[in-house]
């Protein structure tokens, strides 16, 4: 399946070119997709080179927490939970905990410690694989939670509201709480209907039913804070959570007999190895959606999309954030490019600017997460995978929308 989504994006991208040379006179369209090309293997690149020291550094971690024991530890207490979601990974299997750390590190915004330690997961979960070049059904629903972008502390955007003169920077925290909620919630749906996975199970409904009411009594609680006391509680949590996990793998580590110097240096060694295999997968699916959008095929569906609702007689002001919305599966870059361009546009706080801001909040990058997680272990027959991510991503968006006009509209 990912041969032919790959190959689809050239084609309808020299499809495009094609009809801007022959019908608009546009001479230029196939150097702009030449350029694409090198542009994209370059920022493939530029990303591998910011992935070596993130892998290096947290496997190294990591592998202090597994000779201590940690990662046993964290995935008996969602063995409950993962047994009935993911039954064929056995109970107390090391790909538990390193799925809970996974996304614990999502949930508080840290990507950076989130990448590494999910594509270790992916390694883990790969082992009990029966086929090596198609993904399990518990690599699926790992894969389609993480494109779902569960985050309750998304300080990045905050950060860019507030370079851009937003007079609260936090005001889009619970539109994007509510939208990546619902984006995680019809992920896991998905996936268990087609997985057959049978979600009204007691345990799993404990699960589930206390994860809501944790989700509400922090809206209650962070809802009644001031932006500015929500914005330093939102850094401070981060990187206080964030440290405080490296200190707790060091300690216990130390206090269990771990030769922790050792045994950080034997992880890292692997995350160096990791992080070349990675390269070509990305460098693959980059120059792809580099050709997409410099043909300009997201343009057209874009001013398609206007048109439709403009016929339909609804509300268009949401149209002017779409890019940020169809990009973000295809782009990280690219669309928190498109949030800035949209905020500069129309101003930071107008409508646009804040949907635009809710809408990168609320997915993940589904493509470059696909290539990443998927090509660590050389998965190409990815069976339901990006239907399902997709299918999250449009809940994402739609909730997105929705919860903008009833916040701002």
């Amino acid at each position: 399946m990912l041969n032919g989504i790959w190959l689809s994006f050239f084609i309808a991208a020299f499809a495009a070119s094609l009809w801007q040379w022959l019908v608009g006179g546009d001479s230029e369209v196939f150097a702009r997709l030449v350029a694409s090309l090198f542009d994209m293997a370059r920022v493939s690149v530029d990303i591998i080179l910011v992935l070596l020291g993130t892998m290096t550094l947290w496997l190294g971690f990591l592998s202090i927490a597994e000779k201590a024991g940690m990662i046993r530890l964290l995935g008996r207490a969602l063995d409950p939970l993962f047994s009935r979601l993911m039954p064929e990974v056995p109970r107390g299997h090391p790909a538990m905990g390193l799925i809970s750390m996974n996304f614990a590190a999502n949930i508080l915004g840290l990507d950076n410690a989130a990448t590494p330690i999910g594509i270790k997961a992916m390694h883990s979960l790969q082992t009990l694989n029966p086929s090596r070049d198609t993904a399990s059904n518990a690599q699926i629903l790992f894969l389609v939670l993480n494109t779902s972008s569960l985050t309750l502390l998304p300080v990045t955007i905050f950060m860019y509201r507030a370079q851009q003169g937003a007079a609260e920077p936090t005001l889009v925290f619970l539109p994007i709480l509510l939208a990546t909620s619902a984006s995680s919630f019809a992920g896991l749906i998905a996936v268990a209907l087609v997985q057959r996975i049978r979600l009204f199970q007691p345990v799993v409904l404990c699960y589930l039913v206390a994860a809501a009411l944790a989700l509400g009594l922090l809206i209650t609680t962070l809802a009644g804070l001031s932006s500015q006391a929500l914005a330093a509680a939102s850094t401070l949590i981060g990187n206080l959570a964030l440290f405080n996990i490296v200190m707790l793998f060091l300690l216990v580590g130390a206090l269990r007999g771990v030769k922790v110097y050792d045994a950080f240096i034997e992880g890292a060694k692997e995350g160096v190895s990791f992080t070349v295999t990675l390269l070509p997968y990305l460098i693959a699916m980059l120059v792809a959606i580099g050709v997409l959008r410099a043909s300009g095929v997201l343009d057209a569906g874009l001013n398609g999309v206007r048109w439709l609702i403009e016929s339909i007689g609804w509300d268009t002001r949401f149209v002017d954030a779409l890019p940020t919305a169809f990009i973000k599966p295809l782009s990280g870059s690219g669309a928190r490019a498109m949030m800035i361009e949209t905020m500069d546009t129309f101003g930071v706080d107008s409508f646009p600017g804040l949907l635009a801001a809710t809408l990168q909040g609320s997915t993940e990058t589904t493509f470059y997460v696909l290539a990443v997680y998927f090509g660590a272990v050389g998965i190409s027959r990815i069976r339901h995978g990006l239907g399902c991510a997709l299918l999250a991503d449009a809940a994402g968006i739609i909730m997105a929308i929705g919860v903008c006009y009833w916040f701002f509209g």
